[in-house]
């Protein structure tokens, strides 16, 4: 498996950090009408599929868009129907391909990506819709042979496992692949639809329609005649990233099966509500965090495929996709390699520029009308460290060109209001120093218990989440964060989250802290935030307020708080290598940490590795006690 692919898993479940929905973390890559990137869901703990996109396309270099408009003749019905049409259909989905360039270093790694896997050396996670695609662009029969034998094969596997009794593949892990999978189908019964068999055309579609249909009806879903109920994970919910896979299976479908059904539910319910929930995140992002939030790339890659087949914009039907680049450009640190360490990162812990990264802005600008949010992309992929994909299986999308004449941001901070995040530097070339901080909604089971956290960087992480330093990538509990953490004397009362009889106290899913964010002269920025929404009116506290004031390469924050009695509250720094403490000063490398207030504050630190070898692979915390309504720290570089 490339190094890309690292699968990792969580600490032991006794161990006091593991809590909150770790069964629902894992990784997924792939989904949506394009291919790869981290995801997560109920089963496993962590994994990634293989990923590719099923997407726009072309004839030439230029579009080969059919002449005649797109038919929706009636198909398959949300009855479950699996007959599918014998008849070959005379054209193809729409892709606009314009973008392709041929002469192109990016086209023709591609096209080798694709020539190996058709003589027979497929690299890692190949698709067969890179093999249609390429058959779009050349015309060159071979492809489309290739293709037909692939989704013949995952056809043929899954009516095997029917006639056993079991699931076929595409209905594993709560239908993790189905829009992968459906969409490999859909695309090579589209693109080479005269070149199938009547049998072929009506077995596929008979796999398709049911995988689709069991996605939506999971009550009721069926196998053959086995009823094969399953969870239902996330088919309501737009921002999860599962819900992109069912999009793209449904969607591809949809479109390459000219079923009325499909396109009518998809128009009529799942679409709308799609653009309602991205109105109500206007400033980008993901509330997943920046792990599974990368899954956005196959969201926008939907978009162009709606778009090209039907002429409705949906990306540019609210300011998400435009706004997503600023959101990216400023969640990325300075030295332009690594970005903000936000929920679970379960592909790799440590937060490093990867393709996806790249994808989500190639997409994101590919689709933008706004020259401001063009240029700041093009500035982006111009200068961040992944120059160009890594992984054969996203060669396909550096096709989309990166554009030429960029420019960085003019502002020097970002206020994701949709996500709770707000990115400050001081300013925009390398040796910048750069922070950002949370505080906003809390409600997705990738996203942690961070409320109050901040991170800050100058050259290299000063500090940051433990999180990052951990095999799992995964450990979502205040104890990690920046952020305050308040211990009971009386764990037996029920809280939010497991475990029920922690000392430490929860912070709760479905709550919205709240910030204002005040810029000053010279890039000085004042924060002013209420956490207690977080925990929900857990009786150990009633509130606390969190101030930062971010100026002249300096961080300094002011916690107030009320106590419940036998309620201790600790300010805590996450910090990479072993502090050393001097009276009301400690060093951790580059990172000087002096304590303001309260006179006579408690000072100690704890070194992560020894609580568990396998799962903390290095960092120390700096816990900082005595205070009983407020803290006062100052976080700056050593001279």
């Amino acid at each position: 498996m490339p190094q890309s692919y690292r699968k990792t898993h969580a600490s032991s479940p006794t161990s006091p950090i593991t809590r909150q929905r770790l069964a629902r973390s894992l990784i997924v890559l792939g989904v949506v009408a394009t291919a790869g990137v981290a995801l997560a869901g109920p089963a496993k703990l962590m994994r990634e599929l293989r990923s590719r996109i099923f997407e726009s396309d072309q004839g030439s270099v230029a579009a080969v868009g059919r002449t005649q408009p797109l038919r929706r003749a009636p198909v398959a019905s949300r009855t479950r129907s699996t007959a599918g049409s014998t008849a070959a259909q005379a054209s193809e989905i729409p892709m606009n391909l314009t973008y392709v360039d041929t002469s192109r270093t990016a086209y023709t790694r591609f096209r080798t990506w694709v020539d190996n896997a058709v003589a027979g050396n497929p690299g890692y996670a190949y698709e067969a819709r890179d093999s249609a695609l390429m058959f779009r662009i050349t015309r060159d029969v071979k492809y489309c042979t290739h293709a037909i034998g692939m989704v013949d094969q995952q056809v043929s596997q899954a009516e095997t496992a029917i006639a056993a009794g079991q699931n076929p593949v595409v209905a594993g892990d709560s239908y993790l692949d189905v829009g992968p999978m459906i969409g490999d189908v859909a695309m090579t019964y589209d693109t080479c639809n005269t070149r199938l068999t009547a049998s072929q055309r009506q077995r596929w579609s008979a796999y398709a329609e049911q995988a689709i249909w069991n996605v939506w009806n999971y009550q009721s879903a069926r196998w053959g005649t086995r009823a094969a109920p399953w969870s239902g994970w996330s088919i309501d919910n737009p921002g999860n990233n599962y819900h992109y896979s069912f999009l793209e299976a449904t969607m591809s479908w949809a479109l390459a099966s000219r079923s009325a059904t499909w396109m009518s539910f998809l128009q009529s319910d799942k679409l709308p509500k799609l653009e309602a929930y991205y109105r109500t995140i206007p400033t980008g992002g993901s509330q997943e965090g920046t792990g599974y939030g990368t899954a956005q790339m196959r969201l926008f890659n939907l978009y162009s495929l709606w778009r090209d087949a039907t002429g409705i914009d949906l990306a540019n039907a609210n300011t998400h996709a435009t706004d997503t680049i600023k959101w990216w450009t400023h969640a990325t640190v300075p030295t332009l390699d690594r970005f903000a360490p936000l929920g679970d990162q379960s592909r790799v812990s440590v937060p490093e520029i990867y393709d996806y990264h790249r994808r989500l802005v190639l997409e994101a600008r590919h689709l933008t009308k706004d020259a401001t949010a063009q240029r700041i992309a093009s500035w982006w992929l111009n200068n961040i460290s992944v120059q160009q994909m890594g992984q054969g299986l996203n060669f396909r999308y550096d096709m989309l060109p990166p554009g030429t004449n960029g420019a960085a941001p003019t502002e020097l901070y970002y206020h994701g209001t949709g996500t709770g995040h707000l990115f400050a530097r001081t300013g925009w070339d390398r040796a910048a120093m750069w922070m950002t901080y949370v505080a906003g909604p809390y409600n997705e089971s990738h996203a942690h218990q961070d409320q109050g956290a901040f991170t800050l960087f100058a050259n290299d992480w000063l500090a940051v989440t433990e999180n990052i330093w951990t095999h799992s990538g995964i450990q979502q509990g205040t104890e990690v964060h920046n952020t305050m953490r308040f211990e009971r004397s009386n764990a037996s009362i029920a809280q939010c989250t497991s475990p029920s009889n922690d000392r430490i106290v929860h912070q709760c899913a479905d709550t919205t802290s709240t910030m204002t964010v005040t810029p000053g002269a010279g890039g000085a920025l004042t924060v002013v935030s209420n956490l207690t929404p977080a925990y929900r009116g857990n009786p150990a506290l009633s509130a606390w307020t969190r101030r930062l004031d971010f100026a002249t390469r300096k961080l300094t924050v002011r916690d107030n708080f009320t106590l419940a009695a036998g309620t201790t509250a600790f300010f805590q720094v996450q910090v990479p290598v072993q502090p050393v403490i001097s009276g009301t000063t400690v060093t951790a490398g580059k990172l000087k940490v002096r304590v303001l207030e309260p006179a006579g504050a408690t000072i100690t630190l704890k070194n992560w590795n020894p609580v568990d070898t396998t799962e903390f692979y290095k960092g120390w915390r700096i816990d900082i006690g005595g205070g009983t309504t407020t803290y006062l720290v100052e976080l700056s570089e050593v001279i």
